[in-house]
């Protein structure tokens, strides 16, 4: 079911709705591993996975070993622990896959993402918040 936006909020069928989140994922064993290349490469399936479940991708950064996805919109069909498995086990996947040689230097295992994760929502009044937040970390890079 597509999102259609109204002012300030989505409409779908029966409900109306801004729900924003703010996702972290760090590589197994803390590892600093991402490039330039693999950033672009990871940043291209995020968004594309985000555009086919009706998600829209606000803001994305890395350091060395963790991909923020600062903040997303997502519909309220949305399953969020299905949608986030998903996507790190695909990209995991192709992640491996397209930079196996570049990897073998940090992983003996088919690994890629911690198991862990860190998704919070973000109301109307903290969006600045994280903003400040994205800005500061940009700023340290």
């Amino acid at each position: 079911m597509k999102m259609k936006k109204l002012k300030d909020y989505y409409v779908n069928r029966h409900s109306c709705f801004l729900l924003e989140y703010h996702l972290v994922l760090v590589t197994k064993y803390h590892k600093e591993v991402f490039t330039d290349e693999m950033e672009t490469y990871l940043t291209d399936f995020v968004t594309s996975m985000m555009s086919k479940n009706d998600c829209n991708l606000m803001e994305i950064n890395y350091d060395k070993k963790t991909m923020y996805i600062f903040l997303f919109e997502a519909p309220v069909t949305l399953n969020l622990p299905n949608f986030i498995n998903g996507m790190k086990s695909t990209s995991s996947r192709m992640i491996r896959k397209r930079f196996e040689e570049h990897l073998k230097q940090f992983y003996w295992k088919n690994v890629f993402w911690s198991r862990s994760y860190f998704i919070c929502t973000v109301s109307e009044h903290t969006t600045e918040i994280v903003k400040n937040y994205i800005k500061k970390i940009k700023e340290k890079n």
